[in-house]
């Protein structure tokens, strides 16, 4: 709620800092009846009746034949739509938007909204991966087409938020067929998280796993390579030290310089695995 309440804010920035210069009515009867509509709105919005706002910015958009004021009222009765989380007619709304507007200042908004509004749709990592992956993919396109934006910021944090979700599911699913003892299916997935979300929170476990699955298979090599990983990256930490325990106690894990990149040692240790 708070967060809607500063994309509101944000919205009312970005879109009504021109609406005082703008003449309220025209000479013309039928612009005088679209300024009334979007007033209308306006007064809506500000009492916050976004259903009826948005009714009425629709009304605005279709009556207005000034281009730059039609596209500001479709813009607006689309984040209206958001406000009151009718997420499928507000992401409808945002599609038809770009398509009708593509050259229009606030495009760049429109994609953010869009951005925004699959975030919010993301599920526990127990659930649904479709929603973390369509909101990933549509803050990618933002990051990727807009990187400067006054936007990119907030986005590339919620892609990390992303990122440490979809690990989890990885995990999540991992850990069932531990559980199952499928372990080809469990390595499969704690490998996931090793090569495409190393930067996540899960990276940790997902390592002492496959130390734990490796060590219980017998093969030790392996097992005591994925525990190289772990202690150089990880050293102090509690998964480290419950892989150590599995290990023969009179293996010793061997110090490294640390002369190099971790993202290249992790690359060169998983190419010897592979």
């Amino acid at each position: 709620m708070i967060y809607k309440i500063f994309l509101t804010f944000s919205l009312v920035i970005f879109l009504f800092s021109c609406s005082k210069k703008e003449p309220i009515y025209k000479s013309n009867d039928n612009q005088k009846i679209s300024y009334e509509i979007y007033r209308e709105a306006i007064i809506a919005f500000d009492k916050n009746d976004f259903f009826f706002a948005s009714k009425k910015f629709s009304e605005a958009e279709l009556s207005f034949r000034e281009p730059n004021l039609a596209a500001k009222s479709a813009l607006m009765a689309s984040f209206c739509l958001y406000a009151i989380n009718f997420y499928i007619d507000a992401e409808e709304n945002l599609n038809s938007f770009i398509k009708k507007y593509p050259g229009n200042k606030n495009i760049v908004y429109a994609h953010y909204l869009l951005a925004i509004i699959q975030y919010e749709q993301i599920q526990d990592e127990k659930r649904d991966l479709k929603p973390l992956i369509k909101a990933d993919k549509k803050i990618n396109f933002f990051l990727e087409k807009y990187p400067e934006s006054e936007y990119a910021i907030d986005l590339k944090f919620k892609k990390d938020l992303i990122q440490n979700q979809l690990a989890a599911k990885e995990l999540f699913i991992a850990r069932y067929y531990i559980s199952t003892k499928k372990w080809a299916s469990a390595v499969n997935r704690l490998k996931n998280i090793i090569n495409l979300y190393d930067k996540t929170i899960f990276i940790e476990e997902a390592l002492h796993r496959l130390v734990e699955i490796h060590y219980y298979l017998g093969l030790d090599d392996e097992a005591k390579n994925y525990a190289k990983i772990l202690g150089y990256n990880y050293n102090s930490s509690e998964w480290f030290e419950q892989s150590y325990k599995i290990l023969n106690k009179d293996y010793k894990i061997q110090s490294i310089e640390k002369n190099f990149k971790k993202d290249s040692f992790i690359k060169k240790i998983l190419n010897k695995i592979k």
